[in-house]
């Protein structure tokens, strides 16, 4: 005869863990990041990190990162250094440790968590449920929905509406969508507020749009808002004419929408924003201050706590842009940036994300003659930009795909290289920078389209993608959904408790649900110390546990020494480029007044050879006159020459006449001779 047990003192495993990770932070809720937990020392957050990472993924397969970031190290040597541990161990270790951090967590989670009412079949222990990771655990007949009513399932068979018909992991599915679907587009704009997909603007058959449709992801169905007239700013009644656009970007901003840029028929000289109230359905055009960019399409915008952060594009003259610039959202000022190191070369289309609120990053894009498939990070802290080596499956170059981000990991869907449609669906962990492939899709298909949208929602805890429009050779209006198996059963929104600064950026990988064994916990000293469970023997396991407590210590404390080691060095390594550094100063100031000094001498002797210039021109002009002078007194001396001659031949004669007429010579005869 079987007996059932009926239990309600709590979460049971592994929804128990769950509640714990998402309460720690490690739930990939919105808020998990801002840090109200401060009360983590590091060594426990790092403990927790690998434990939960050894939990939901397994032991730890992936390569030690690079000096990209030092703080990887230390958690790749968390996780790598728990071995083969089980998973279920790691689930009931993370939860001991919680609880002796901070033993009230529970009671503060139970607020928002209902309970399950389970009904456990004590004699039939072969009953299970198998994840999507090929893990099981035991399966309850009964289960307990949001509203709080039971309903009965027999081998999972489960009719649900909206996004919770999706059953399958790492695989697009086209689900049904009623309603007027919108007008087949690309290059438009979509986001997300309270589960309801917006979808703004885009290019339908080479005509700019306008209109604003709705995709209640709830029940899966399509409508068209009804706008009101747009008014120029916030202050300003005055209606303004709302232009179609594509290529903009459409950022969720509280119960607004804000629609960043984009091509127009007349496009403006410098970028616009709109905002779209969703309470009095009305668009308006924000004033912002400070040098606005160029009006531009195709560029990459990010919110990055209260900013948002564009980078690249193509102008209204088709040139194409990789210029950097934050808005502030609470100031409406523009502010450019000239961040320092290589920066990406001008592109369009590309996409951007951000991890841990300080690094930027941008993949892939194209020019007018080839698309890219580099990754740069920039640091939003001391703007600087980098390139760090990708590893994994690295993806083929694309533009006009579309991402998102699900905690460190970045979903890249579409795109194309002007040749054909990239086809496989990938992710990016953003801590270690390693691609995997998630799926590939087969043939001509809507999701191997450029400029179609994704946006990430969750249902019952599990975050769905959901892509929509893009263009392969046709305009498509098409929606299709994925459920990544990275993520835990428990809801995203039900706990959104932020962690603490010390394990800001650590966020789950991969969902895996296991059976539960012995627990290990560390005090503040990061010092490891059993925990025997109630329901556990002492013995073997107890012995295997403080060989991994100690195999696990000694790789911390290895990994400290190396950590400071190379500290040590690169402060050495600092310290002789600061002093090189002064030298060339130095060297360079010596360099300058030797230049300047220089530069005097020269100007000297140039002003020098003007003056002999001068000189030699007068010289000239002066010899010049006399050449002029000594032929005239040439000219003159012969005159006189030629005037003595005549006066002395004229006396020669006049003295001969007189002498023959003393002698009686007839003039005439004279005159003959």
């Amino acid at each position: 005869m079987q007996e059932m047990a009926r239990t309600s003192s709590g979460l049971a495993y592994p929804e128990r863990f769950y509640a714990a990770a998402s309460y720690a932070g490690f739930g990939g809720s919105p808020n998990s990041s801002k840090g109200a937990i401060s009360k983590f020392q590091n060594d426990v957050a790092l403990l927790l990190y690998g434990l939960y990472q050894q939990a939901t993924v397994g032991p730890c397969t992936i390569p030690k990162p690079r000096a990209w970031n030092p703080v990887e190290h230390s958690k790749w040597t968390s996780w790598h250094g728990l071995g083969n541990m089980a998973s279920t161990e790691a689930m009931r270790l993370f939860v001991k440790i919680l609880e002796e951090e901070d033993p009230a967590w529970y009671s503060r989670v139970s607020e928002f968590v209902v309970e399950p009412v389970v009904d456990v079949e004590m004699n039939n222990p072969n009953m299970e449920s198998v994840t999507p990771n090929g893990d099981s655990f035991p399966e309850p007949k009964i289960i307990s929905t949001e509203n709080g009513s039971l309903i009965e399932t027999e081998d999972k068979d489960v009719v649900l509406e909206g996004l919770g018909s999706v059953g399958i992991y790492d695989q697009w599915v086209a689900p049904s969508v009623s309603g007027q679907h919108p007008k087949t587009r690309y290059e438009h704009g979509a986001a997300l507020i309270q589960e309801k997909m917006y979808v703004f603007g885009g290019n339908h058959n080479g005509r700019y749009l306008n209109d604003l449709q709705v995709l209640d992801l709830k029940s899966l169905t399509w409508s068209k808002l009804d706008m009101k007239a747009a008014t120029e700013s916030l202050e300003s009644s005055s209606p303004v004419t709302l232009a179609p656009c594509a290529g903009h970007s459409l950022i969720s901003w509280g119960n607004k929408l804000l629609s960043i840029a984009g091509h127009t028929k007349d496009p403006s000289e410098t970028v616009t924003v709109k905002e779209f109230d969703l309470q009095t359905f009305t668009w308006s055009n924000l004033k912002t201050y400070g040098k606005g960019p160029v009006s531009r399409g195709g560029q990459s915008v990010t919110l990055v706590g209260t900013s948002l952060v564009m980078f690249g594009g193509q102008d209204a003259k088709r040139s194409l842009l990789n210029d950097l610039h934050i808005l502030d959202l609470e100031t409406m000022t523009w502010d450019e940036i000239d961040a320092v190191g290589m920066p990406p070369s001008p592109r369009s289309d590309h996409a951007a994300a951000v991890h841990a609120e300080r690094y930027l990053l941008i993949f892939g894009g194209g020019s007018h003659a080839t698309c890219f498939n580099d990754l740069h990070v920039l640091d939003l802290q001391s703007m600087e930009w980098s390139r760090p080596t990708q590893q994994g499956d690295i993806p083929t170059p694309r533009a006009g795909h579309a991402g998102v981000t699900v905690g460190e990991n970045w979903f890249i869907v579409g795109g194309g290289d002007n040749k054909s449609g990239a086809a496989e669906t990938v992710v990016l962990n953003m801590s270690t920078l390693v691609w995997s492939v998630v799926t590939t899709v087969q043939g001509r298909v809507p999701l191997a389209s450029e400029g179609l949208s994704l946006v990430v929602s969750s249902y019952n805890g599990e975050d769905i993608l959901v892509s929509f429009g893009g263009y392969n050779g046709r305009y498509n209006n098409e929606v299709h959904v994925l459920k990544p198996s990275h993520k835990s059963t428990l809801k995203s929104k039900t706990l959104e408790v932020p962690v603490s600064d010390s394990v800001a950026g650590l966020h789950p990988m991969t969902n895996a649900t296991r059976d539960l064994g012995s627990e290990l916990e560390t005090d503040q000293d990061g010092k490891i110390r059993e925990i025997v469970m109630d329901n556990v023997d002492s013995g073997p396991a107890n012995i295997k546990s403080e060989e991994t407590s100690e195999r696990l210590l000694v790789a911390l404390k290895a990994e400290k020494e190396e950590l400071e080691a190379a500290l040590t060095k690169e402060q050495l390594q600092s310290l002789q480029l600061k002093q090189e550094l002064a030298e060339a100063g130095t060297r360079n100031a010596d360099l300058t007044k030797e230049l300047q000094s220089v530069r005097g001498l020269l100007a000297a002797e140039q002003s020098r050879c003007f003056k002999l210039e001068v000189d030699v021109a007068e010289l000239r002009q002066k010899l010049q006159t006399m050449e002029t002078l000594q032929k005239e007194l040439e000219l003159l001396q012969r005159q006189r020459a030629a005037s003595e001659e005549q006066a002395a031949l004229r006396q020669k004669q006049s003295s001969g006449g007189v002498w023959g007429w003393l002698a009686g010579t007839p003039s005439n005869q004279r005159e003959d001779a």
